[in-house]
């Protein structure tokens, strides 16, 4: 039996899914959370097999989420199911961890072969997804900015775009100023932009904050 954690701050979105799955014989919803937060605290009361997770949530972002689980739980699969097409996130999240990415548009079907493609330990990667993955390679100067960032530029890249200052940064990665000062540095040039707000407008532009 796969026993799945679902994480989404929407409540009619965790009951979809739940009916959803509740036909299959071999996977069960086994908890919900509706934050970052309430996450860790369902994978501290019980194990999971999967966790299927929104990217925007409060208190911690799925981003953040998924970085946490990597440290704490290395081998629990990850499957992102967010909002945002996969052109936005799924490549820099798959390379940070994610164990498939897919929207909230995709076929009932499509989730449950996810589910059980991630929970064997295997990726699960889309039509669109593989796509992606085959266009960067080929060209990857085509790529959107972001995907060209490290995992940790992405990551920061993603708390600067929100408002979040160097020092706070600095402080909920637990690394130095002078650490993140210099990802700042790194990504802005990458990006070939010159401020934080450069960066706030890229990010709503291309739908990477609400």
């Amino acid at each position: 039996m796969i026993r799945v954690l679902i994480a989404d701050d929407h409540q009619i979105v965790r009951a979809g899914l739940r009916q959803f799955i509740a036909d299959e014989p071999d996977i069960r919803v086994e908890g919900e959370a509706a934050s970052g937060d309430e996450v860790m605290t369902r994978l501290r009361e019980m194990e999971f097999d999967v966790v299927v997770l929104d990217i925007s949530m409060p208190d911690r972002n799925g981003i953040e989420v998924l970085k946490l689980l990597r440290q704490r739980h290395p081998n629990l699969p990850v499957l992102i199911l967010s909002m945002y097409p996969e052109s936005l996130y799924a490549i820099n999240l798959i390379r940070a961890g994610a164990s498939g990415y897919l929207t909230k548009e995709s076929a009932p079907d499509d989730l449950v072969r996810a589910i059980r493609t991630v929970a064997q330990g295997r990726r699960y990667v889309g039509p669109t997804v593989a796509d992606l993955l085959i266009g960067g390679l080929d060209k990857p100067t085509d790529q959107p900015l972001h995907q060209t960032l490290s995992k940790r530029e992405f990551q920061i890249f993603c708390k600067l775009s929100r408002g979040q200052s160097v020092s706070v940064i600095a402080e909920e990665l637990f690394l130095s100023v002078k650490t993140v000062s210099t990802y700042r540095a790194r990504l802005l040039e990458k990006m070939g932009m010159k401020t934080n707000a450069d960066l706030t407008y890229y990010a709503i532009k291309n739908g990477l904050v609400e």
